[in-house]
């Protein structure tokens, strides 16, 4: 799966920051451009032989892309924008499976009113709604499943697991990461919120919870439950590897710090080691 930011920089709920070189254009003009870019990112993978099975025309689009034109709620530009990427991925290769992916895959009602309105603004057609689920955010497992279940009847289309990811240790990775402490970012997955899951952020816990959420995947009515994909499974802890660094956190504007804060949720332990969870992976 090909993943479009339509930014320099990440892309996700919390930003969806304009290209710095889009941003002198006007909101017809940024249709054109994304058409455009998406064009020739696939023209590329093709030229060096690689064709993705799925793509996705923006990340986690809850709140919009190419902010401000297409924030919520101007759902007419958040159609066009994305129909705009749609119709490149078509012309390129009607073969490659379409996704319009949202975070927070345990609530139905974001969903039901995302794909309404984007709907009824016109947007067009696609084949998979991919999800995040990340459990100490989003929800409870029953509530992904009703979702899933709910969205798949109502728009009837595929649902994917994009992303999703869970602890298998609450031991802190500091001395791996060898970062002073006003640059580490720390663990997203805290002792904190690891309270607030059904399973223990052990080894085994993280290989319990792959295989119950793949399994509520495998119940999605009429088998439109498409899979999981895990993120990040190989985020290690090295010095250095962080989500930003010194330079690119001004750039779009973040006060940072730009370390490592998913190393704890990874399918490998801190040395690069398998975890049991890798291990079910493969056997499934």
């Amino acid at each position: 799966m090909l993943s479009f930011h339509y930014s320099d920089f990440w892309a996700d709920p919390g930003k969806q920051l304009i290209p710095r070189a889009w941003r002198r254009l006007d909101a017809d003009a940024l249709a054109d451009a994304v058409y455009a870019y998406t064009a020739s990112v696939l023209e590329t993978f093709a030229a060096n032989g690689v064709t993705p099975r799925l793509a996705a025309p923006g990340n986690e689009l809850t709140n919009g892309l190419l902010w401000p034109h297409g924030q919520t709620p101007r759902f007419d530009r958040i159609a066009r924008y994305v129909s705009a990427g749609l119709a490149a991925i078509r012309a390129h290769d009607s073969a490659i499976q379409t996704v319009l992916h949202l975070d927070n895959g345990g609530s139905a009602a974001l969903y039901r009113d995302w794909f309404d309105r984007y709907f009824a603004c016109g947007g067009a057609d696609f084949d998979v709604i991919g999800m995040s689920y990340y459990p100490f955010w989003h929800g409870t497992l029953d509530m992904l499943r009703e979702n899933m279940a709910a969205v798949s009847g109502r728009y009837d289309r595929d649902v994917l697991i994009v992303e999703t990811s869970m602890g298998f240790t609450l031991r802190d990775y500091a001395s791996c990461e060898a970062l002073p402490p006003d640059r580490r970012k720390g663990p997203a997955a805290t002792e904190r919120l690891a309270a607030s899951v059904a399973w223990p952020m052990t080894p085994a816990g993280q290989e319990r919870f792959l295989r119950e959420l793949t399994a509520s995947v495998r119940q999605v009515p009429g088998g439109r439950g498409r899979g999981v994909v895990w993120w990040e499974p190989a985020w290690l802890p090295v010095p250095g590897c962080g989500w930003a660094n010194e330079a690119a956190l001004p750039y779009i504007g973040d006060p940072g710090p730009g370390g490592n804060e998913w190393a704890n949720q990874t399918l490998f332990d801190y040395k690069g080691n398998v975890l049991p969870a890798l291990r079910r992976w493969k056997d499934m």
